[in-house]
């Protein structure tokens, strides 16, 4: 049995957003396998948190820049500490390698965050996220964190290739992690039986927020000339003044916010819509929608993760390919950590459209087209919503056959042959993370 510290970014929040998902699946995985779990968090309080008493997981508040930490990490004395996204190794790795250095240290990067905003600057400076930088500032830091921890779990075979490729990240030190997915509930709503539109995500996560001005300013008006009396349902967890204010009963762009059960919501409406232009790792509610038998429209930045359709070659750049403009061949991967095995193609189609993330005209009448189409036509509806199963088992091929804490126990049981194999990793310790370590101990001198 692993003792394992899971030092968390925000308390999981399951209700929330995907990543809040993916936490308490990761956190689950270990106690299923019998570890014992802690976590540990420097965030504020959360009313949306998820109960982890119930899994028998002791939560623990820490504090920033403070030698606290040192203390009780020591008396922890975890074999295993998983640091959620890069932020919270940059605070605390340097620590814990100094109280527990013979503890495997790894990250969970929950999505590329500097990928995350390479695209956004793109969009904001050019409109277009392919037009995304990549060797900023965030990224090396993003890398070296990368770089420094024993091993990284990435949520998607595009970003896992692209550290590997692009940022000749060692394979040794990434596993494919991706966004875990839950059985399809027993039954869902047939077309009949379901209505409106909808859209789902967290208001403080900037695509979603994003995704909503492109819905109101864009292309809900060009769907309402097309269909009058249709509504948009827009639900998301922390709604603020800006978002609340766009409610309009007369155009049918209703902002609900906080959804009880998402599941529910999604099943209910009779196409999710998805216009996201900038972003990074997986999105939860399409996962969701294809978990509901819900057709969606969406762009290939909204796609990444789990298909491949209407995304380049080189997996930078898209046309924003329709899922009914081609015949689609999509290169989920079946690769498994640190093995080389066979890559087997998975020839399936989006469970609705995929559209240009490119919001001109063009774009804007190719995704209206699309979300009519699929609401009207109830063979078009019925065809697509038969593909979400097909899609999620694509998805979920992905998965490495050793599971998590399988991977963890092996690599602790190996750790120094492990690491005397990571040269980068023990230059970064030599030469970097003093800056952090010591603004750290400055700003708790100075709080004394």
């Amino acid at each position: 049995m692993l003792n394992i510290v899971v030092i968390g970014y925000v308390w999981p929040e399951p209700n929330s957003s995907a990543a809040g998902q993916n936490m308490l699946s990761l956190i689950r995985q270990h106690c299923d396998a019998g570890h014992k779990v802690t976590f540990l968090t420097a965030a504020a309080d959360s009313i949306h948190k998820a109960d982890l008493a119930k899994l028998d997981v002791t939560s623990e508040a820490i504090a920033l820049n403070c030698s606290s930490f040192d203390k009780r990490i020591r008396e922890i004395s975890p074999d295993v500490v998983i640091f959620d996204r890069y932020m919270t190794e940059e605070q605390f790795s340097w620590r814990v390698k100094d109280a527990c250095p013979h503890a495997l240290r790894v990250l969970n990067t929950e999505d590329l965050h500097s990928l995350r905003q390479a695209r956004h600057d793109a969009v904001k400076s050019s409109g277009d996220a392919s037009n995304a930088q990549l060797n900023t500032e965030l990224a090396q830091r993003e890398i070296a964190s990368i770089l420094r921890s024993d091993l990284t779990l990435v949520i998607s075979q595009y970003e896992k290739q692209l550290l590997e490729n692009h940022y000749n990240v060692p394979r040794v030190q990434l596993r494919l992690h991706p966004l875990f997915v839950e059985d399809a509930p027993a039954s869902t709503f047939d077309y009949s039986q379901r209505q409106h539109f909808v859209h789902i995500g967290n208001f403080r996560h900037a695509p979603n927020w994003d995704a909503v001005l492109q819905l109101k300013q864009h292309i809900w008006p060009a769907i309402r000339k097309k269909m009058p009396d249709a509504q948009l349902h827009i639900y998301g967890a922390y709604l603020p003044k800006k978002a609340s204010q766009l409610h309009n009963v007369a155009q049918g762009f209703i902002i609900k916010g906080w959804a009880d059960n998402a599941e529910e919501v999604i099943s209910s409406a009779r196409v999710l819509i998805a216009p996201i232009r900038f972003g990074a790792g997986i999105k939860g509610k399409l996962l969701d929608a294809m978990r509901t038998h819900t057709p969606s429209v969406t762009t290939w930045l909204g796609s990444e993760g789990i298909s491949s359709e209407g995304i380049s070659s080189e997996g930078i750049s898209s046309e924003g390919i329709s899922s009914e403009d081609k015949n689609s061949k999509g290169d989920l991967l079946d690769v498994h950590s640190n093995n080389e095995k066979e890559v087997k193609p998975i020839s399936t189609q989006w469970p609705g459209a995929i559209c240009s993330p490119i919001m001109d005209k063009t774009a804007v009448d190719n995704f209206v087209e699309h979300a009519v189409s699929l609401y009207q036509n109830e063979a078009k509806w019925q065809k697509a919503s038969l593909q979400c199963e097909e899609m999620l088992k694509a998805y979920r091929a992905q998965a490495d056959d050793m599971t998590l804490p399988e991977q963890l126990q092996l690599l602790f049981n190996g750790l120094k042959t492990h690491r005397e194999s990571l040269f980068l990793q023990s230059l970064l310790w030599h030469q970097s993370l003093n800056a952090t370590k010591y603004m750290s101990q400055w700003i708790e001198e100075k709080n004394k």
